[in-house]
């Protein structure tokens, strides 16, 4: 494949090094924002919200479909996803009257997310950034912020905010429902993820650097890594990547793979693995090329290295860790510059 005018030959990418300072910012943020996050959940027990709400785009809307498992799955609260445009273009007024209202972002600079979070809080909803800069309008418009500490990050492919985002969530989560396991689960994120960074996905690069195609497969918790881990694979490699639920892939998406387009699946170790393990072993017996990382067992063409021992709410922060090299290495054997994809930039501001 000929290299692209954004194209580089040096393997030391901004990304890469990035990515890589990712276990040391969560070790930060987890010890800053903790007396943020308790007092925050002793507010949220005192007054439980009805309901809540994520407000994010790319990336960061990725982190807070991470977060909505948490809170239903763990928290019981139904969380809904309200896309930005319904108040900036469409200038409707959702009712989110003492709803829990969360904003992530990496600048908190985008008029459409700053634009429907000033309407929950006008409405009366607890608004809380989960946001890099907290200077932005973004910190400033929200009525709780809790920064992500992820520094300046200058490839245009989020990686070390992204996880943080991840961790800021889980830490939110923890404490406001003071589950001493995920407590105490939560104090070994910084080292599960240097782990992680070190792990030899390498395996993984002849297949998919040339897969024109690709179906990303997770569940539960773990989906929304499979989205960030699609979103990367268009965004710094020119791959058409789609994130797929284990479950919906069987309802027809499945048709679709084959030699060159392969299927990867990320697992953890939890309530969703027996089925996520059965998906690989049909995929496999129907001759398509699965790549698995995480904790489900079965025929594949190619087994990833992962944690496997690790509460089920970080292994999906791990697994992403461990992703990030990989994409890096596909980009550059693809011939493109993953610090600098065509047409984007570091911060897109939509209305």
């Amino acid at each position: 494949m000929m290299p692209d005018d954004n194209s580089t030959t040096s393997t030391d990418t901004a990304m890469l090094r990035e990515a890589q300072e990712a276990p040391q910012v969560v070790a930060s943020l987890l010890e800053r924002n903790a007396p943020l996050c308790r007092d925050l959940g002793e507010r949220l027990r005192a007054s439980s919200p009805p309901f809540a709400v994520t407000c994010a785009r790319g990336s960061s809307d990725n982190a807070a479909t991470f977060v909505k498992y948490l809170l239903e799955i763990h928290s019981g609260l139904v969380t809904a996803s309200v896309g930005p445009s319904v108040t900036s273009v469409y200038e409707a007024r959702p009712r989110m009257r003492d709803a829990l209202f969360l904003a992530v972002s990496q600048s908190g600079r985008s008029p459409d997310i700053l634009n429907l979070a000033q309407a929950g809080r006008d409405d009366g909803a607890l608004t809380v950034a989960l946001v890099n800069d907290t200077a932005s309008p973004l910190a400033s418009t929200c009525e709780v912020v809790l920064p992500l500490h992820a520094g300046p990050e200058k490839s245009v492919a989020a990686t070390k905010s992204f996880i943080a985002a991840l961790a800021a969530g889980l830490q939110l989560v923890a404490h406001w429902s003071q589950d001493q396991a995920l407590l105490n689960a939560l104090d070994t994120l910084p080292d599960v993820l240097a782990k992680a960074a070190a792990a030899d996905w390498s395996a993984a690069l002849p297949l998919l650097s040339d897969a024109d195609n690709l179906f990303v497969v997770g569940r539960g918790v773990g989906f929304a890594v499979a989205q960030e881990a699609a979103l990367k694979m268009k965004e710094t490699s020119g791959i058409h990547a789609e994130a797929m639920s284990a479950a919906e892939l069987m309802h027809g998406p499945w048709t679709l793979a084959g030699d060159r387009f392969p299927i990867m699946v990320l697992s953890q170790q939890d309530e969703t693995l027996s089925g996520v393990s059965d998906l690989v072993t049909k995929l496999n017996d129907q001759g398509v090329p699965v790549v698995v990382a995480g904790a489900a067992e079965g025929p594949a063409a190619v087994m990833l290295p992962a944690a496997t021992e690790v509460h089920p709410y970080l292994a999906p922060i791990a697994l992403i860790q461990s992703f990030y090299p990989l994409v890096n290495a596909i980009a550059l054997a693809r011939g493109r510059n993953p610090d600098s994809p065509p047409r984007l930039r570091k911060v897109t501001e939509t209305v």
